[in-house]
């Protein structure tokens, strides 16, 4: 099988994947425990680090094999159109997910999201401040297990959207270097009415930062760190 690291789980690592080889009755615990035994400091990290099976959120009990995708996943962090690596448009409800490397326009993405009938557009954007707790801070970086997220949010955007009574919802996450003031991800909802629009696009921030698989590296003057946050608590099993 194949095994895939993310965040500060690659820099203790070592690598970005590597191939392992496991008993018929092997479980995803089994992989992380063996990498648990490899790398000390990965192992103290068991209480906050979750598992995907094929792109999928996995317990540590469930049986995986030969073939599999496994993916060892810290805490979350959480011009013209820009060119998006991944896009899921939902057809059905007009949604729209995306991955990107690129400026993202949260203009455009209103004016894509739009419909008669709607009279509000909330539009949230988080950006890269320049300090956290008073330190200076020169850049971020973001990195994903890019296929998975795209997937999760898709999912988690569409949950949101049965869930309040809006018209549709955008939500597009950048990856690679960013500078201060730059956009890292933008939450476009549009509804008839404003308080739906408000409460769907908070609950989409603050999910997306709990359960899509997006990792932040801060980098200071005097050094640079991984940002840890922490998995929703129904990921934890």
């Amino acid at each position: 099988m194949t095994v895939l690291f993310f965040g500060q789980l690659k820099d203790i690592a070592g690598r970005a994947q590597d191939t392992l080889e496991l008993g018929e009755t092997a479980t995803a615990g089994d992989v992380f425990d063996h990498y648990a035994q490899r790398f000390p400091k990965l192992g103290g990290l068991a209480g906050s680090i979750v598992i995907a099976r094929n792109q999928m959120f996995t317990g540590r009990s469930a049986a995986v094999g030969d073939g599999d995708e496994i993916a060892l996943l810290p805490p979350v962090s959480g011009g013209s159109g820009p060119a998006y690596t991944h896009v899921v448009r939902d057809e059905e409800g007009g949604h729209f997910f995306a991955l990107t490397r690129d400026p993202i326009d949260a203009r455009a993405l209103a004016v894509l999201m739009l419909r008669g009938e709607d009279g509000a557009v909330v539009d949230f954007e988080g950006v890269v401040r320049n300090n956290t707790k008073g330190r200076a801070t020169r850049y971020l970086d973001y990195e994903c297990y890019e296929a998975m997220a795209i997937r999760v949010m898709a999912e988690l955007g569409r949950e949101i959207a049965r869930g309040h009574a809006i018209g549709r919802i955008a939500m597009v996450h950048r990856l690679g270097r960013m500078e201060i003031g730059e956009t890292s991800v933008a939450i476009v909802v549009t509804a008839p009415h404003r308080r739906p629009a408000f409460e769907a696009a908070l609950e989409a921030i603050n999910r997306l930062k709990r359960t899509v698989p997006i990792w932040k590296k801060e980098h200071f003057a005097d050094g640079e760190v991984w940002v840890e946050g922490e998995w929703d608590e129904s990921l934890q099993r």
